[in-house]
């Protein structure tokens, strides 16, 4: 037998083989081990993050969630908690634990499973270098790799990397995003039994995840809170309360607090355009837009509102679905039977919400009311001022009788969709119609606000941007301009009277109408724009001539190619998304310019550097000097990282780049690109003069004749008055057989466009019979700009004008106003009612006087008007 000193001995040498064998084999591997320098800069990947200009958060991209925390920013319970449990040791050993080693070595000769004994150390190693394959190679890379990291970090540093990085189930990475992800919470804002539940998951994330094995979850928990309890983090009294506590985790999402998907959606196909899929997804980029979260808000629930309003005005469709007891077939004498609540919550597993919308199922109908249940078995009723409005829906041009009773509308076991307004329910469903509204500054092209549809849910199809429809009325305004610069005025006669033109290629009468179809005949410009005149806009064309008129559009920006190249272009046979018909409205409203539309203000790398600033072109007759303070802060704000512009090349994108450096490089070029603190200012494409007098006569089209000193006129988009602000223009659109409707319209700092119309381009927006005793020819209540539109851009306009001054269009240089006879539109001396003041450019007001005989006063009969284009 050995004696004791002689076993000591053998032990020695063995250990000091060992050790030999383990530099041996520590040199042979070195070349192959991966640097740890990056951990000096590291860069985590974190997610894209879409805010609103006012810092709501819209949105996130990318499939790893993460909150990158310093040290000191995780509460120091979790700290315990993760020590205890994981490396008790970690702040005394050099990187592996020789106690720990020793110990799963003997356990295993002992036939038991006492783990790795991987240190929080080697636990960085292998989450940042290794993969997790169960190999001695893999195993001893991994000490090798602690060695170094040891070496070349702080402990603190360590374990910062640590909290941070590892993967704690549901695509949460650090502890930062867990708590996000399992209790919707800062981390610093965890209770003890909490964080015990996450300091549990690294050892098996899947396995021990609290929500999908919370009993696993419970007991790996107090198995955390026993070890905090040993190494003396907590008390008795704390452990005993906490172990008794339930489960409490379920999903959560980011913290969504602004509902605008479809914005978002852009500004995320922008950043995997400008740094690719990868970068976008993992770079923690913070893109900034230029909407505003009360004005995005307001569009939101303009549209919505205007789209259900739109809908049940056409009537009920029905049911979601018919349920009906599955005991027995449905007769007259079991309808009444009870449905379980088992058939309530099979039923409505399947109907999504949509909106404000609602699933729910009736069980029990009245005589003017209905009971309903909703997924969660709770209960409600809806009374009659909820549903009488659910009159059959038969065809879009067509509804039926009013309902009298409950029963008329409902049936036990319908699954139908309400709405909650207040405390009660209203009867409602998922409209047909679509819309859009965009809203932007006019002097900028900042986007306020943008709504591609009733819901991204339901559809991802941005019409704002993607929908190009024929535009109807809303391009007078933009023929109007052309014919004021071919020597047109204000007061200029043009014949409203009907037109008739024989064409001998194709053997058709083209017989252009007003809508309604009344004629006046000689009529003033101004009021022939307000009151959305047809023949008068194909007189205006033919007078200016095609080409100067197409010439003339695509000065608003659009595309000369896409328009129509025949007379019913006067009457908006164009077709243009939302987006660019506010465009072309916002060189009205800002004197001239042709802004550019943008919705990224700006965007910070995942250290908060301002990496893009945008610098639009301002709509200035002057250097916009009073703005050039905010882009010269935007510039400070980016120096920290400008001097990784040195090696850089123009024009180089991350998308490029094939590694960190030239990712950098191509980040600073960003910088430099976007933090130039020079004003640019936009073009100018029509005069001041020219865009004041179109606004003159759009203000028209909203106010009409002065009401106050004699009786008048009104202008297609008269609905706009109940805003109760005179500094406003707007002009209805609605194209043939009302497909389309529209109405666009701004004040002088803001300017938006409405749009509503079915996706299939052959479908009607049909009319609505508001009394039923009428015969069937008889039919009123058609779908026009005026109503279907411009009820969204008055709601939206309520709010978004809320927190803007009252902005008159003031005159600029050379505009003079003259005394006119309204008839004739001729200079006059009287102040009778038979006047009025016009405004006229600078050597284009009229040089002689009305006459006795060519004077009368304007006492028309007032009458609601609408447009179409083409018949």
């Amino acid at each position: 037998m050995f004696s004791v000193k002689n076993l000591a001995k053998l032990v020695l040498a063995l250990s000091f083989l060992g050790i030999l064998s383990l530099f041996g084999l520590y040199f042979s591997m070195k070349d192959d081990l991966p640097s740890v320098e990056s951990l000096k800069d590291m860069k985590w990947q974190t997610p894209m993050q879409i805010f609103s200009h006012d810092g709501e958060l819209i949105s996130q991209f990318g499939e790893k969630k993460r909150i990158p925390l310093s040290l000191n920013e995780f509460p120091q319970q979790l700290i315990d908690a993760i020590l205890a449990t994981e490396d008790d040791r970690f702040y005394s050993h050099f990187g592996v634990d020789p106690i720990g080693v020793g110990r799963a070595v003997v356990a295993k000769l002992m036939g038991q499973n006492k783990g790795g004994a991987s240190t929080i150390t080697m636990q960085v190693a292998r989450n940042f270098f290794l993969t997790r394959e169960v190999t001695y190679t893999r195993k001893i890379r991994e000490v090798f790799l602690s060695f170094h990291i040891e070496s070349l970090l702080t402990k603190d540093e360590i374990l910062e990397l640590y909290l941070n990085k590892i993967e704690l189930g549901h695509r949460a990475f650090g502890f930062g995003a867990a708590a996000q992800v399992y209790y919707g919470k800062d981390v610093k804002d965890l209770s003890l039994p909490q964080i015990a539940v996450l300091a549990g998951l690294p050892k098996a994330p899947s396995t021990l995840n609290p929500i999908s094995r919370p009993e696993r979850a419970k007991a790996r928990r107090n198995v955390v809170l026993h070890r905090m309890l040993v190494s003396n983090y907590i008390t008795q009294k704390q452990h005993d309360s906490a172990t008794l506590s339930p489960i409490t985790a379920k999903k959560h999402g980011a913290e969504i607090s602004l509902n605008a998907p479809y914005i978002a959606e852009m500004a995320h196909q922008e950043m995997l355009t400008r740094f690719g899929s990868d970068e976008a997804y993992t770079g923690g980029y913070k893109v900034y837009l230029t909407v505003n979260a009360k004005i995005q808000k307001a569009a939101e629930s303009a549209v919505v509102k205007n789209l259900h309003n739109y809908d049940q005005r056409h009537g009920y469709r029905g049911p979601v679905l018919e349920l009906r007891p599955v005991t027995q077939e449905p007769t007259v004498e079991n309808l009444s039977i009870a449905l379980t609540d088992t058939e309530i919550e099979n039923a409505l597993i399947g109907v999504p919400d949509f909106q404000q919308l609602e699933p729910a199922v009736v069980t029990d109908v009245s005589e003017q009311s209905a009971t309903i249940k909703f997924a969660s078995l709770e209960e409600s009723t809806l009374d009659w001022q909820a549903m009488a409005w659910a009159r059959p829906y038969i065809n879009d041009l067509k509804q039926g009788q009013e309902p009298k009773v409950a029963s008329d509308i409902l049936k036990i076991g319908d699954v139908i969709y309400v709405t909650q307004q207040g405390e009660k329910y209203t009867l409602s469903q998922l409209p047909q119609a679509s819309a859009a509204l965009v809203a932007l500054n006019p002097d900028d092209g900042a986007i306020q606000a943008v709504v591609g549809g009733f819901s991204f849910k339901q559809s991802q199809f941005n019409r704002v941007t993607q929908a190009k429809r024929q535009v109807g009325s809303n391009i007078k305004p933009f023929v109007y301009s052309a014919a004021l610069d071919s020597d047109y005025t204000l007061a200029t006669l043009v014949n409203d009277a009907p037109i008739n033109q024989w064409d001998k290629r194709s053997g058709v009468v083209w017989r252009p109408k007003n809508s309604p179809p009344t004629y006046n005949g000689p009529i003033r410009v101004r009021r022939a724009l307000a009151e959305s005149k047809n023949v008068v806009a194909v007189r205006l064309l033919r007078a200016v001539g095609l080409d100067n008129v197409i010439n003339h559009l695509s000065s608003f920006g659009f595309a000369p190619d896409e328009l129509p190249r025949d007379e019913s272009i006067a009457l908006g046979s164009a077709s243009l998304t939302p987006l660019e018909v506010a465009t072309g409205f916002a060189t009205f409203a800002n004197g001239g310019f042709l802004v550019e539309p943008y919705f990224i203000d700006r965007i910070e790398d995942s250290f908060g550097n301002t990496i893009y600033q945008a610098n639009p072109k301002l709509a200035c007759a002057l250097p916009c000097t009073e703005l050039l303070t905010k882009r010269e802060s935007a510039a400070e704000s980016a120096e920290n990282i400008a001097d990784l512009n040195q090696s850089a090349t123009e024009g180089e994108t991350l998308e490029q780049a094939s590694d960190a450096s030239e990712k950098q490089a191509a980040i600073a070029t960003l910088v430099s690109q976007s933090s130039t603190p020079e004003i640019q200012t936009a073009e100018r494409v029509i005069s001041a003069q020219n865009a004041f007098l179109i606004s003159e006569a759009l203000n028209s089209a909203i106010w009409g004749a002065d009401w106050s000193v004699s009786p008048g006129w009104q202008g297609t988009g008269f609905r706009g008055r109940s805003l109760k602000r005179r500094d406003i223009a707007g002009k209805t659109g609605t194209t043939n057989e009302a497909k389309d409707a529209w109405f666009s319209g701004y004040s002088r700092r803001m300017v938006a466009t409405s749009w509503i119309g079915f996706d299939d381009h052959t479908r009607k927006l049909g009319q609505t019979r508001y009394n039923n005793n009428l015969p069937k020819n008889q039919i009123t209540g058609k779908e026009f700009g005026a109503k279907s539109a411009q009820p969204a851009w008055i709601d939206f306009m309520k709010v978004a004008l809320s927190d803007l001054p009252v902005e008159p269009f003031m005159p600029p240089e050379d505009i003079v106003s003259v005394r006119i006879d309204k008839t004739s539109g001729k200079l006059t001396t009287l102040t009778d009612r038979s006047s009025m003041f016009e405004y006229f450019q600078l050597g284009t007001a009229p040089s002689d006087y009305v006459k006795s005989d060519e004077s009368s006063i304007i006492l028309d009969g007032v009458e609601e008007p609408e447009e179409d284009i083409f018949e």
